[in-house]
């Protein structure tokens, strides 16, 4: 590894850790004093108007032509050497080292994968960030990307062009899914706040939805879901989630603990930041997703209009 992705996997931690010298924050399922609704208190900006994650309608999101397929560089392939993956004592983290790149579909430049994290709920309970038509699924993955015109998190993050993250939603079925095994084996070895393992590396596309659902994602503007809650990221969520199997989804689920509370270990469940208000945000669709089509609006228009001259004439 050369000292510039060394750099790169230092940096990629301060997404999910604690802000320094502005106290510690939690998940509710932690202590209801430290979790979302008090993150504002601790960093001002996850109290902001572009917050993540968000309820994505699909009706009302706003279909743009130019939102095509993305150009995924590098993530056929698995880089050389092994990757880390940790308990930071809030998510279960893997630091990625290798050139993957996203870029095009409406991105202003090239983005490099960093790193990659889960949010989940339990073993029984839904834990998705984002949801959709006010459905939450069971996990989320985000792959983590930085601007390459800029040579640090710190940097990127002051830009709102700054990060680039992929929202994945899992479900859970019978099925079990071998692209994921590597991930689910290595959970054993992270259980407690601090453990990491290496894993061997394998191309990043196996996580992903299959390549012909790739073109079906939506996008907006918002920020790191977790403090310091930066206002920094192009949201792409894809429409088409991946399953997992129950057995998979168990150990997942199940295994890695919180940061410790003195002497008590909780079991790291529900982490993940409720939907933040839209405000006066567009999401947006590509232009394989689904959405509510001009046609389509416009033909309930005039059904609307249609029954209302209906009713006025029946009432004569």
């Amino acid at each position: 590894m050369n000292i510039f992705q060394l750099c790169l996997t230092l940096i990629t931690f301060p997404f999910i850790v604690h802000v320094s010298g502005g106290g510690q924050w939690c998940y509710t399922s932690q202590h209801s004093t430290c979790g979302p609704d008090h993150w504002k208190d601790i960093s001002h900006s996850c109290g902001g108007d572009h917050q993540s994650p968000i309820n994505i309608e699909k009706m009302k999101a706003k279909r743009d032509s130019r939102l095509e397929s993305i150009t995924f560089q590098g993530y056929d392939q698995a880089p050389p050497g092994q990757w880390k993956l940790m308990n930071d004592g809030h998510s279960v983290l893997l630091s990625l080292s290798g050139d993957m790149y996203i870029s095009e579909a409406g991105l202003p430049n090239k983005y490099k994968a960093l790193q990659f994290h889960f949010h989940w709920g339990s073993p029984n309970k839904d834990g998705s960030e984002h949801t959709v038509d006010g459905k939450q699924f069971p996990l989320e993955l985000h792959i983590v990307h930085m601007n390459t015109k800029f040579n640090s998190i710190t940097e990127a993050k002051k830009d709102p062009q700054g990060l680039a993250v992929l929202g994945i939603l899992i479900t859970v079925g019978e099925t079990e899914n071998s692209n994921y095994s590597t991930l689910v084996a290595a959970m054993k070895n992270v259980s407690l706040e601090g453990d990491s393992t290496v894993v061997s590396t394998f191309p990043l596309e196996k996580l992903l939805p299959p390549q012909n659902q790739l073109s079906r994602y939506y996008r907006y503007q918002g920020s790191l879901t977790t403090p310091d809650c930066s206002e920094a990221v192009i949201w792409t969520v894809f429409e088409h989630p991946i399953s997992i199997s129950r057995a998979q989804h168990q150990i997942l689920t199940d295994t890695a603990y919180f940061s410790a509370q003195g002497e008590v270990l909780l079991k790291m469940t529900d982490n993940f930041r409720p939907p933040q208000p839209l405000k006066s945000r567009k999401v947006l669709a590509s232009k394989d997703a689904t959405a509510r089509s001009s046609s389509a609006l416009q033909a309930s228009v005039f059904t609307l209009t249609l029954l209302y001259l209906t009713a006025i004439l029946l009432h004569d």
